[in-house]
């Protein structure tokens, strides 16, 4: 895609990123519902002068940004479906999940994070599969009482996984329910009518050219590419309700396209009331800036000062982010592998901060 005439700086800053090795490349997307005004790529695969450059085309490790896309999407037609309830008991759905303290946490608090558990812990260090994840998370001393406050907990989007992966969903005319397919699956179909990009979990060797590398793994001994940088999720198979999706830069476009094409009104990716809740800022839980499955903008946040305050959007430990501003009628993708070669390098947040600055001043 050209260079349209006024993204010029927004140009400028990711080229800087690169020199300032922030990231050693860069893919962005700026749009509308009505398509992509803007696309541009920058830098390398890696910091070595002779490898291959970033491309339009290059594919992403999208980690947490999987939160928002896969698993809050597949919530919100679940429940759509009738088939999960937003306050519906987790102890419910996950036989493990027992104990006082957790009998009144709920599918919404583990989609605004604010269950009571913690952020994150190894568990790849010991465990394979949900076979041994599901009860190890369900067992842990939860840090906070639950809805006291938020923190953000990939703990529970894996959990919420779990429950998408059980859920029934109607079979035809005859209203039987049949098993819901894995979280892959499910989500395999909805991609698929929202883009003809790539946009996967656990996506085939053959791609791995196209794919920009993250990090040296030592627990792993490789350098990863096109295997999911998160070892919680490698641990799960590759695809988990935190992280594992891969994709392109106009892949997540056309899936932010969706969001506002279906905020607008269009039954797209949900009932459009079902997304308009998923996007609200929880207000009963003190200090939280979360939404189910999103997060929404703070003038401290990842998408800068200039969005609309009812702006949603998610980062990704690999260095992505996308943010959608429906009263502007506007979604910015910013693909990064800023974890290569270490996730030691920290350089990219104050121009993923300035990059959204940017983009708001280029269509103002």
């Amino acid at each position: 895609m050209s260079l349209v005439n006024g993204f010029e700086p927004v140009a400028a800053l990711l080229a800087r990123g690169v020199t300032e090795h922030a990231f050693p490349g860069a893919c962005a997307e700026v749009g509308r519902r009505t398509g992509a005004l803007w696309r541009h790529a920058t830098g390398a695969k890696t910091y070595d002068p002779y490898d291959d450059h970033i491309a339009e085309d290059t594919i992403f490790d999208l980690a947490s940004i999987t939160k928002p896309i896969a698993t809050a999407t597949l919530a919100m037609r679940a429940v759509d479906d009738a088939v999960l309830a937003l306050d519906e008991p987790v102890s419910g759905r996950l036989r493990e999940w027992r104990g006082r303290d957790r009998e009144a946490v709920t599918v919404r608090d583990l989609l605004s994070h604010c269950s009571g558990l913690p952020a994150y812990l190894p568990f790849f260090r010991d465990h394979t599969g949900r076979v041994e994840f599901e009860p190890a998370i369900c067992r842990i001393p939860l840090e906070y009482e639950p809805r006291s406050r938020s923190i953000y907990s990939d703990l529970g989007f894996m959990l919420l996984g779990f429950i998408l992966e059980d859920a029934r969903t109607p079979a035809g005319a005859s209203g039987r329910l049949e098993p819901a397919a894995s979280l892959a699956a499910q989500f395999r179909r909805v991609a698929s009518f929202v883009s003809t990009d790539p946009l996967t979990f656990n996506p085939p060797r053959t791609w791995r050219l196209r794919t920009a590398p993250t990090e040296f793994d030592a627990w792993r001994g490789r350098t990863l590419v096109g295997e999911v940088h998160d070892e919680n999720a490698w641990a799960l198979g590759g695809a988990a309700g935190h992280a594992g999706l891969f994709g392109t830069a106009a892949a997540v476009g056309a899936f932010a396209r969706a969001v506002l094409r279906t905020l607008a009104g269009d039954r797209i990716l949900a009932d459009p009331g079902t997304l308009r809740e998923f996007a609200a800022r929880r207000i009963d839980i003190p200090g939280s800036s979360r939404a189910l499955g999103w997060d929404t903008m703070l003038p401290t946040s990842s998408c800068g000062t200039r969005l609309s305050s009812t702006a949603i959007g998610h980062t990704g430990f690999t260095g992505t982010s996308l943010w959608i501003d429906a009263e502007r009628d506007l979604y910015a993708v910013l693909l990064t592998n800023r974890v290569h070669p270490t996730r030691e390098n920290t350089r990219i947040g104050a121009i993923r901060r300035a990059f959204h600055d940017a983009v708001v001043d280029s269509v103002s």
